[in-house]
């Protein structure tokens, strides 16, 4: 009997300690808890600083950005500059390359003159009758020399965009041909071209060299001579 409440009391008695020991451990954890919480003047002084950090942040942040838009803009601006630079760059060395190519179109322009007079004084040769039979096969092969060099210039032209242009029956066109002389044909209206002395050429469609002509003008009246009616 004496064992058996000496047991019962053991359990009470480790009832109790355990139940001591489970309120030491609830108050420490409620000490500790109060103790690390802050208080509210702590908190509104820590929330004021964040709040100076963040707006100290933004102003940098700010900054950072203004001055990257300044650079950006720098830079575009630079590459607007260089842009402009490169076209007008490119603008005259198109201009320096079409002037370079109408100087030499002009050139061969002139070696073909000389070729269609050489042609033309060679067509037109009349050998004496003592040397007639010589001369005149020589002649006439040196005639066919030209036209086919003639020719084969040509077509080196009309390949790079150069084309004569037709003034003979047509009105006097002052912008593309170049008045030289003047004839007085009644049975031609005035100011028509009647002849034309050098030709003159288009590149691609625009005016390379005027033609010299001779235009026609009108015939004078006399003084007993009265004006035409048109009927």
């Amino acid at each position: 009997m004496d064992e058996i409440l000496d047991e019962s009391v053991r359990d009470q008695l480790a009832a109790r300690f355990r139940a001591y020991l489970d309120e030491a451990c609830e108050a420490d954890t409620a000490d500790a808890d109060a103790a690390s919480a802050p208080d509210l003047f702590t908190l509104l002084a820590e929330l004021s600083a964040l709040k100076n950090e963040v707006k100290l942040e933004s102003r940098q942040v700010k900054t950072a950005l203004d001055e990257f838009r300044g650079l950006f803009d720098m830079l575009r601006d630079q590459q607007e500059r260089l842009d402009e630079e490169r076209a007008r760059r490119r603008s005259a060395e198109h201009t320096a390359d079409q002037h370079s190519q109408k100087e030499l179109l002009l050139e061969l322009l002139e070696v073909r003159d000389r070729l269609e007079a050489g042609h033309l004084q060679a067509s037109r040769f009349r050998p004496g009758l003592l040397g007639r039979r010589k001369a005149k096969p020589f002649v006439a092969s040196m005639a066919e020399g030209m036209a086919m060099n003639l020719r084969r210039l040509d077509e080196s032209l009309a390949r790079r965009g150069v084309k004569p242009l037709t003034v003979v029956g047509r009105p006097f066109d002052p912008h593309s041909m170049h008045a030289t002389g003047v004839a007085a044909d009644p049975d031609i209206p005035a100011g028509q071209v009647v002849e034309e002395l050098r030709k003159g050429f288009l590149h691609q469609d625009a005016l390379l060299r005027p033609a010299e002509v001779i235009v026609n003008r009108a015939r004078a009246a006399t003084r007993h001579e009265k004006p035409r009616l048109n009927t």
